[in-house]
């Protein structure tokens, strides 16, 4: 968007998006299709300009982009005009309505296409196809007798799951203020304090260069939540300063993209899946980052050993040459950036909704930035303002065209025959499923971006995965003495056999069972748990090829081949399948503060050992002997359920190995 006039409608409709969030109220479905049509108009009028990789294109595309650019205006405009017109109707289509939720349709598949790639257009007609009359000739749990086209436009143009649905308004509401707030903050000129901040504080070290990059990427990711945003905002410092360091530049890139990709997991700004997970558990988004902070230091100690680990094999040496700042200097020129996040974090707490917390906190961004040597004036307000814009862009599109698969998928059903198909695999193996989702998610993440994969994967195996975590909680609780007269009964219709009972009785039974015997938080916690697993899982789309976003970047800056960096990048990020594992087998989203430590404290060094057996060495190659210590040390800290001495044994057994090689490189 570098035309003026794009850029006064880019910060127009961003003002549109303020106001109707903080001081004004429409209808969801209305708010929701303009969201839509004018980020879809800003995208086809910026195609027209050209970009350092592409040309201007010629006069018929210009044509074809400006009919787009009407097009996409007259969708909202036809559904605030004529909805009244079509329930008086009772709802049946005339011409009309079948041209313009078909030109929607179209639409949202044409911009996606050009945001994101083919991947997702290609599954929205797939999904129709079904849905209208590919269903019929399927047998087995898949098989769906199909729905009439004017049925199937309804929902999409109307429904509350369709385009216009759920994930339009969460994108509409909580991912644009976010996104907007971000944006305010990194051009205030927090993007330096905050790099600047993290060569302060590991430039000493060794591999100091790649431990910049995982602290400055974290801190970043915790005001963006993008990982493309911030491996290029972050990697352009960090990725020349590791490769001058003596990393190589795949190498360097791998971590920069793996630290990135960290940032949608980092409160208090995650990613915008999060915001979806919010909306589609209705569990507050103060609530999930709060349990979120933990896990997300795990992941970012997974990729700051890695960094540890390849620095040793390199040999590398601390920098005592370099422009060390001191911490406390470096405060005091930027102690402002700290207090919007303050405040964030604060109106959060105290129960201000995120949508006005993050208005706030905008406002918060620019009185703040008066405190110091470069306010904000009106340019930098305007072009933040566009930035922001700019960057929601694809996002909105997405969640937007997304909506057209989850209307498939709850109105066919195939949510729920993908959980039957998942049981009868796993035959009632929580690990199975785990590795099972984790299957389906990499094969997703192939085309498509972290939301989309997250919302697609959760509404298929959200349900099922959430049965099977609930399921040990449920068996200690039908196992008590004194049980109701109603759960004895249910139980006699299984023959009195709890086991027999939950592994034999229909998903809607158990579920009757889990609101009568065990408490909405630990219900809560487990729900919060399914669907954090899936959205940790969904994120290695930023690093798996053909559609590594953030390991492209990085490889871009860095001059190293994409493919080989994201294969790089990906194994760097390990910690997105290892944590959920926690989730799922311990107390770190569900127990109390006291327990999610203790865990953390345990995880801290099983995750040293898992790093170090992927790698093949600590800081020299592994034995044999080493190696198997290292795998059983690894357990005994992982497995949450075993007792403290267990947990000590492997931690003795981790230093056993570190003390060995010491010994070993003395000599």
């Amino acid at each position: 968007m570098k035309h003026p006039l794009l850029k006064w409608a880019a910060f127009l409709f961003a003002l549109f998006h303020v106001y109707v969030n903080v001081f004004s109220a429409i209808p969801e479905l209305w708010f929701s299709a303009i969201h839509f049509g004018g980020f879809a108009a800003l995208c086809a009028l910026s195609a027209n300009e050209a970009s350092v990789d592409r040309a201007s294109p010629g006069l018929v595309m210009k044509l074809v982009n400006v009919a787009l650019a009407i097009l996409a205006v007259l969708v909202p405009a036809y559904l605030m005009l004529f909805e009244d017109a079509l329930y008086a109707r009772e709802a049946e289509f005339i011409w009309s309505d079948y041209l313009v939720t078909g030109i929607a349709v179209l639409l949202a598949a044409e911009f996606t296409r050009r945001t994101t790639g083919w991947f997702m257009p290609i599954l929205i007609a797939v999904a129709l196809s079904y849905i209208l009359f590919m269903g019929r000739y399927i047998s087995g749990v898949f098989a769906f007798p199909g729905l009439s086209l004017e049925t199937v436009l309804y929902r999409s143009y109307f429904g509350e799951e369709g385009m216009f649905g759920t994930t339009a308004n969460i994108s509409a509401t909580f991912v644009f203020m976010f996104i907007l707030f971000g944006a305010f903050l990194l051009r205030s000129g927090a993007g330096d304090f905050i790099v600047n901040f993290a060569r302060c504080l590991a430039g000493r070290f060794t591999g100091g260069a790649g431990i910049v990059a995982v602290i400055g990427s974290g801190l970043m990711g915790s005001v963006s939540g993008s990982a493309v945003a911030n491996t290029v905002s972050t990697g352009c410092i960090t990725i020349p300063m590791m490769k001058r360091s003596g990393f190589s530049p795949q190498f360097s890139a791998g971590v920069e993209a793996a630290a990135s990709t960290g940032g949608a997991l980092m409160p208090p700004i995650m990613g915008a899946g999060a915001f979806v997970m919010a909306g589609y558990t209705q569990i507050p988004y103060q609530t999930i980052i709060a349990v979120s902070l933990l896990p997300a230091m795990l992941y970012y100690l997974t990729v700051f050993y890695f960094v540890r680990i390849e620095a040793k094999r390199l040999g590398l040496k601390v920098d005592q040459k370099g422009d060390h700042e001191s911490i406390w200097q470096l405060v005091k020129q930027g102690w402002h950036f700290l207090i919007p996040l303050g405040i964030l974090i604060t109106l959060l707490v105290i129960g201000y909704t995120p949508i006005r917390a993050a208005a706030v906190s905008i406002a918060a961004v620019i009185v703040s930035s008066w405190l110091s040597a470069t306010p904000m004036k009106w340019n930098d307000i305007f072009e933040a303002t566009v930035d922001a814009v700019r960057t929601a862009l694809s996002t909105a599109l997405l969640l937007v065209a997304v909506g057209i698969l989850v209307n498939v998928v709850v109105t066919t059903g195939v949510g729920n025959a993908f959980s039957l198909m998942i049981v009868a695999w796993a035959d009632g193996s929580l690990l199975i499923t785990l590795v099972l989702i984790a299957l389906a998610s990499l094969v997703l993440g192939l085309g498509l971006p972290v939301t989309a994969s997250y919302i697609v994967l959760a509404t298929l195996s959200a349900p099922i995965l959430f049965d099977l975590i609930a399921q040990e909680q449920l068996l200690q609780a039908l196992m008590a003495p004194d049980l109701p007269a109603s759960v004895t009964a249910t139980l006699n219709l299984f023959g009195g056999d709890a086991m027999v009972a939950l592994r034999e009785m229909p998903l809607e039974m158990r579920q009757l069972l889990r609101a009568e015997l065990l408490s909405p938080e630990l219900l809560t916690g487990m729900l919060l748990s399914a669907h954090l697993i899936i959205f940790w899982l969904s994120q290695d789309s930023n690093v798996t090829p053909p559609i590594a976003l953030a390991s492209f970047a990085a490889a871009a800056i860095a001059g190293s081949r994409p493919m080989a960096t994201s294969m790089t990048s990906w194994k760097l990020a390990k910690g997105l399948y290892l944590v959920p594992l926690l989730f799922a087998y311990s107390p770190l989203i569900t127990g109390s503060w006291l327990e999610r430590i203790e865990i953390f404290i345990w995880a801290t060094m099983g995750l040293y050992a898992l790093c170090a057996l992927l790698q093949w060495r600590a800081s020299r190659a592994l034995n044999p002997v080493q190696a198997v210590m290292l795998t059983t040390a690894a357990w005994l800290l992982m497995w949450a359920p075993l007792p403290l001495p267990w947990h000590l044994g492997g931690a003795i057994l981790l230093w056993g190995v570190l003390l060995w090689q010491h010994w070993q490189n003395r000599r």
